[in-house]
């Protein structure tokens, strides 16, 4: 049994800055606007959502999940959390801080490569000269990451950790150094292999070791259009929302 503190310190990263959120005072044509703050992985599928929204005008800020948290307990009132999490929501609710969560989309963690690249596995992963781009521990594709590594042999586990070149504070950060050549693999969700045309390749994982992606919503206590954002929570479960996630490649909750 491996510890958690110890996956956690090689996976350490430093919080990024936080950035705020669109301001809300009004939205186009005298509708409500909408703030809403969610994963960076969600960004294709909820600005596809957004011109489809009936009854407010939804302006988005996307970061890593940790971050927005962290924004909203610095004082930051969106209406709607969105995060790549079920436990990131959960905290905010025991701290009522929003309402409570409610589970949407799943997605799946793979192993990103680009297109013509050689490897084809995990074992690939730990070979020497292989640079690996991760997510930091404190944003949900890190968290994740360490699943897959607790549930590897110490050996491998040791292997892989040696090859890690960058600790990414989001999803975007691991798509950006694969794309630009500066990482041989990184572990992403499917959703972001899927956004990038081609140019990344991706390598599922077993079964066995491939943790189960979630992702929750809340209202955040405070928001400004409460009613606005219990309906935009609504249609990511049924209507254009789930059908703009779909669209993106996540799958329902089980």
């Amino acid at each position: 049994m491996i510890r958690v503190a110890a996956l956690l310190a090689a996976l350490a990263f430093p919080a990024a800055p936080l950035g705020g959120c669109a301001d809300s005072d009004g939205g186009e044509g005298g509708e409500p606007r909408l703030t809403v703050s969610a994963a960076q992985s969600l960004q294709d599928a909820f600005e596809d959502y957004g011109p489809r929204f009936d009854g407010a005008t939804a302006r988005f800020t996307f970061a890593g999940s940790d971050q927005l948290a962290a924004q909203i307990r610095q004082g930051v009132r969106p209406d709607v959390y969105a995060a790549a999490s079920t436990e990131l929501p959960r905290r905010l609710f025991r701290e009522g801080l929003v309402e409570e969560p409610v589970e949407f989309a799943h997605n799946r963690l793979v192993i990103a490569v680009p297109a013509d690249s050689a490897i084809d596995g995990v074992a690939d992963l730990g070979r020497e000269g292989t640079d690996l781009a991760v997510g930091a521990a404190t944003v949900p594709v890190g968290a994740y990451t360490l699943e897959l590594l607790g549930r590897l042999t110490a050996i491998r586990r040791r292997a892989i950790l040696a090859n890690v070149r960058s600790k990414e504070p989001d999803v975007s950060g691991v798509v950006g150094k694969l794309t630009q050549g500066a990482a041989d693999a990184g572990l992403l969700y499917a959703t972001d292999v899927e956004g990038v045309g081609g140019r990344l390749r991706t390598i599922e994982l077993p079964e066995r070791l491939r943790p189960e992606v979630a992702y929750a919503a809340a209202v955040v206590e405070g928001a400004k259009e409460p009613e606005a954002a219990r309906a935009f929570i609504d249609g990511l479960l049924s209507g254009p929302g789930r059908a703009a996630l779909q669209r993106a490649g996540f799958v329902s909750p089980r």
